[in-house]
């Protein structure tokens, strides 16, 4: 009984903590070849640099972090 306890406390808090993350910012990108920059959550690959950021919005229009 105290071993199903204990798992069900344990998957609860898993949730509690799932449940209060916020999204990840987004980033203007650019390109080490040709200057172009996107707008992305993550880097595209090994060409590419952050160029500014955080921003709220997948525009890179409104400046901060998600949940703030």
């Amino acid at each position: 009984m105290k071993k199903n306890t204990l798992m069900a406390l344990v998957t609860l808090a898993a949730f509690a903590v799932t449940a209060a993350a916020a999204p990840a910012p987004w980033y203007w990108w650019k390109s080490k070849l040709n200057g172009t920059r996107v707008c992305e959550q993550v880097i595209n690959g090994e060409g590419w640099v952050k160029d500014s950021g955080p921003y709220k919005d997948s525009h890179c229009t409104i400046p901060g972090n998600p949940g703030e």
